[in-house]
């Protein structure tokens, strides 16, 4: 096996000197450096991770701890991070902290505490007080994927604002009568979900509808839409025009109770989302689109960041949403289309 001891005689230099070079720890003159490398690279040698660890005092390791690994959303940040990790040469730790699981209890006081990374990217998660505390506890850079969090940084979607080109998108079709499907009072996200209702709540009031104000409650899924909007279509006398749902999910549920109930979609019931989930493009869904890679990446650009400025104050990078305009709205009465709007992402240089 090819040791340090070998790249050292290979590049004429000392162990000490070899070390320094591959760990970038202590001084070294570049032409030094591109030597050792060089050597490095001609003999096929690796460093061992804990060797690194021992030179560097670093694990070059990131956590990533969310509350699902097999939900569309969180599966698609997940890329996004791996990709942008593997890219700057790091590893990953997944640690699925389901909500109310005695997994997630044990991830936060048992897992967590031996820091066996640099830094941690946090999906997702809504985390209670002692939660957050014991993730801020740790001493270590931390990245939120969604939230609040003003202890540390933060990659969000601009919830209110998605959710007010929602609104103004069937305002400017036309509808008056337009009801927000979505958000319990239990729930795991409360800030997304409010923010939402939030968005649409003011745009409603913007132009003059706060009188057609309406929340049906669902959690967000296809099968919580679908049960509610059963219900909030079911009954003609209260019936809508048109529906901004809390996500695509939802949406999706909404256009599968529609259909089942002979509701035409969009000619009687315009619908739309937010996400621009896997399966959007297939009900046609127009919806107001997030990247959740691309989110992932900026995550993994904001913790190195972390990493080479251990000093810097948290930073919260807020996405603007893309309107995409498919098959499941339309006109009142063959009331006027709308543009495609294109905030585009933020990245963290």
């Amino acid at each position: 096996m090819v040791g340090i001891s070998d790249v050292a005689a290979r590049a004429g230099v000392s162990k000490a000197t070899a070390s320094r070079a591959l760990s970038g720890i202590g001084s070294v003159s570049d032409d030094t450096r591109d030597r050792v490398r060089a050597a490095a690279s001609a003999l096929g040698y690796v460093p061992s991770t804990s060797a690194v660890s021992l030179a560097t005092g670093r694990t070059r390791n990131v956590g990533v701890i969310m509350p699902h690994v097999n939900r569309w959303f969180f599966a698609e940040v997940l890329e996004g991070i791996q990709v942008a990790l593997l890219e700057a040469g790091l590893d990953l730790t997944l640690y699925d902290a389901t909500p109310g699981s005695e997994n997630r209890r044990r991830v936060f006081e048992e897992f967590l505490a031996r820091k066996r990374f640099d830094g941690l990217i946090a999906v997702g998660l809504e985390p209670a007080e002692s939660e957050l505390d014991a993730l801020v506890g740790l001493g270590k850079p931390v990245v939120g994927v969604i939230g609040t969090q003003r202890t540390t940084s933060v990659v969000t979607l601009d919830d209110a604002h998605a959710a007010s080109l929602a609104t103004a998108h069937l305002v400017e079709l036309g509808h008056r009568d337009i009801a927000f499907l979505g958000g319990t009072d239990a729930t795991h996200w409360p800030h997304v979900e409010s923010a939402r209702f939030a968005g649409y709540e003011a745009e409603m009031r913007r132009t003059g509808l706060e009188s057609a104000i309406a929340r049906t409650p669902a959690e967000l899924s296809m099968p919580a839409g679908y049960a509610a909007a059963v219900d909030l279509l079911g009954d003609a006398t209260r019936r809508p025009t048109a529906i901004v749902a809390a996500c695509d999910e939802v949406a999706i549920g909404a256009i599968i109770a529609a259909r089942r109930l002979g509701i035409l979609v969009p000619s009687a019931l315009s619908v739309i989302g937010i996400d621009d989930h896997v399966n959007a493009e297939m009900f046609a869904l127009t919806t107001l689109r997030q990247v959740p890679r691309e989110q992932g990446r900026v995550a993994v650009e904001l913790l190195l960041r972390h990493f080479d400025q251990p000093d810097i104050e948290p930073i919260t990078l807020s996405i603007k949403p893309r309107l995409v305009v498919r098959g499941s709205t339309t006109g009142v009465a063959g009331g006027p289309s709308a543009a495609v709007l294109d905030a585009g992402f933020p990245t963290a240089g």
